[in-house]
């Protein structure tokens, strides 16, 4: 018997069934997946409550009414069957029982080098009329931690054009410094100033629950049209949710990590933590998280070093993030929770005191409460001796200040005092600088050493 009638498994019939196979699987691939829709149940004041759909943390969805408008939300947290939801957007429209729709779509933004001189929102999409952005690349919103034994060593200075920080808190690249301030000592001009004159490639500025007003005062005088060149806003003004603050914050860190992971040095100015943080216990206490200290649920304190620790210096042979911090604090006050926090998960901090604010000297950084903890390992021990001379007789200055102007200090008494006294018009001037002049780190080393050298016919 013929073995092709024997057998109905002969070979043309085996390549039919494998085509038909093939043609089958390639269906199912292409097959939309299917979709779960849940339910709007309950809106109590920021917080959508739905049903009817497992969704994890994070994920995004529509939810459409009976009109035909939609809000896109984020789901942050749920109980039992029901997940509750986060908007992004106004939720006036939204009727009971309307739809909530998985999206699908991952927390990614885009990013390439047409971000360059862009503003951008929260989610991402510009808003400064400039057209659509030409990214061909995505990065992801919540980007994985890089293992600590990676990452290269802080050992290279970065000029961030500013005297007294280049000479006497030397910043290195990859470092995270905050910058502690209470409103209307200078904060955002010297944010400015260091967007200007800083030698880092790309700039990366993250405007965070801010007035709106200050969007556009930050970039027409603080930043101005060099600076923009190379800079990046995402601006999410205080009248935005609080989950587009949130989100601003990691949308600037993801585009910074672009341009760091592609070899560039990147300086990222992040005003302010305090406001991202203000965002999450919005955020918390809508779910229905215990506050703790001030108010504040445990949910902001373990959020604050995983949005910092993303900066820094990456692999070796990468690029680096060296990123400002600006933090509120409340009333002036040092001891402000968040404040607290931040100093010890940074790398150091730059006080900005309103005293020497009103005195009339700017930028008004109180050079006894600073510190830059990379600063040893970056600078030569001359340097750093410099520092803390000139630091030692602007705190002595300060102690005795009120005797010194009321001319009840007797000279001899403390030949520190003296010192200072001697010295104290030069380093009024050393500390103060224009909003319009640079200081590049060499010449504020130089200036520093010529400050401290003794005057002809001086005792060394």
């Amino acid at each position: 018997m013929n073995d092709a009638v024997a057998n109905p498994w002969s070979q043309a019939a085996n390549r039919r069934y494998a085509t038909q196979l093939r043609e089958r699987a390639q269906r199912v691939a292409v097959a939309p997946s299917f979709r779960v829709e849940g339910q709007l149940r309950r809106v109590v004041g920021l917080t959508l409550e739905a049903v009817g759909c497992q969704l994890p943390v994070g994920a995004r969805a529509r939810v459409a009414s009976a009109d035909g408008s939609s809000v896109e939300a984020e789901v942050v947290g749920f109980s039992g069957d029901r997940i509750y939801l986060m908007p992004s957007g106004d939720m006036h429209g939204l009727v009971p029982h309307a739809r909530v729709v998985p999206s699908g779509r991952a927390a990614a933004v885009e990013v390439g080098e047409s971000l360059l001189g862009r503003v951008l929102d929260g989610e991402g999409r510009p808003i400064d009329g400039l057209g659509r952005l030409s990214c061909d690349a995505h990065a992801r919103l919540y980007g994985a931690p890089i293992n600590p034994l990676e990452r290269e060593p802080v050992t290279q200075p970065l000029d961030v054009g500013v005297r007294v920080i280049n000479a006497l808190l030397t910043v290195g690249r990859g470092q995270r410094l905050g910058l502690f301030a209470g409103t209307g000592v200078g904060k955002s001009t010297l944010l400015g100033m260091m967007t200007r004159y800083t030698s880092a490639d790309v700039i990366v500025v993250g405007l965070i629950g801010e007035r709106g007003r200050e969007v556009r005062e930050f970039l027409d005088h603080n930043l101005g049209v060099a600076g923009r060149r190379r800079a990046v806003v995402v601006a999410t003004p205080a009248d935005r949710s609080p989950l587009l603050r949130l989100r601003a914050a990691y949308t600037a860190t993801a585009i910074a990590e672009y341009f760091r992971d592609s070899g560039r040095n990147v300086l990222l100015l992040m005003d302010s933590l305090t406001r991202f943080a203000q965002a999450q216990r919005e955020i918390g206490l809508a779910v229905g998280e215990p506050p703790t200290t001030r108010g504040y649920p445990p949910s902001v304190f373990a959020r604050l070093p995983g949005l910092v620790e993303r900066a820094g210096n990456g692999r070796r042979g990468g690029g680096s993030i060296t990123a400002f911090y600006t933090v509120l604090t409340e009333g002036d006050d040092p001891n402000d929770p968040i404040a607290d926090a931040a100093r010890g998960i940074l790398d150091g901090h730059i006080v900005l005191s309103r005293a020497i604010a009103d005195s009339g000297l700017y930028p008004a950084v109180d050079i006894e409460a600073s510190l830059s903890r990379v600063m040893p390992a970056i600078v030569a021990s001359e340097q750093l001796q410099r520092a803390r001379q000139l630091r030692a007789l602007f705190s002595a200055y300060q102690r005795n200040r009120d005797l010194i102007n009321i001319g009840a200090y007797q000279k001899g008494a403390d030949p520190r005092v003296d010192a200072a006294i001697a010295k104290w018009p030069q380093i009024e001037e050393f500390l103060r600088q224009s909003i319009d002049r640079a200081a590049n780190l060499q010449d504020s080393q130089r200036a520093l050493a010529e400050l401290l050298a003794p005057a002809p016919g001086e005792r060394t």
